[in-house]
């Protein structure tokens, strides 16, 4: 009987503790406890599908609305080291955007995580994105692979960065490895 009940609140451990995905390159970790979890995630992965596509897409307006109007961004790679209010890097990203638009260029930004924290209404992303730029005959004018952050909330109508924190470059191996 006690050999019994040992097994049982053994496999009722295991089978409540986080658990990783079966991909040895993903480390993304699932937190079965909290069923809310899947959901949230969800509802997260369209917020980032929606980033891109502004992005792809030159839409300003639709990538400004998913910032709260008080956020931040702390740029922590390169030389110039700093932390600005959204508005101000928003006013130095905007020609891109507008550029792309017009078919100038054709941006395009890609998200992949390593830690994903939250609740149903706070999320702490951490991964890294891939940002390209080319020109309008296919020349890559820009490739930024950036080890990231991103704070966010879940107001009225949906999710919002509060802080974006760029911490460092990245690399293709780094990149490949969460895959």
């Amino acid at each position: 009987m006690k050999k019994i009940l040992l097994f049982v609140t053994i496999l009722l451990i295991v089978s409540i503790e986080p658990t990783k995905a079966n991909n040895q390159k993903s480390s993304i970790v699932l937190n079965l406890k909290n069923p809310g979890d899947s959901t949230r995630l969800a509802e997260l992965d369209r917020y980032w599908v929606k980033l891109a596509k502004t992005v792809q897409e030159g839409d300003f307006e639709g990538y400004k609305a998913l910032y709260h109007a008080d956020a931040v961004v702390v740029f922590a790679s390169g030389k110039n080291k700093t932390s600005v209010p959204i508005s101000k890097a928003l006013s130095s990203w905007e020609k891109g955007f507008n550029d792309t638009k017009e078919g100038k260029q054709h941006d395009k930004v890609e998200f992949r995580f390593s830690q994903r924290i939250g609740n149903e209404t706070t999320a702490h992303e951490t991964g890294i994105f891939l940002f390209t730029s080319m020109d309008s005959n296919g020349k890559v004018k820009a490739k930024y692979i950036t080890h990231f952050e991103m704070l966010l909330i879940k107001g009225e109508n949906g999710w919002i960065g509060l802080m974006e924190y760029q911490k460092s470059d990245g690399t293709q191996e780094e990149w490949d490895a969460l895959e």
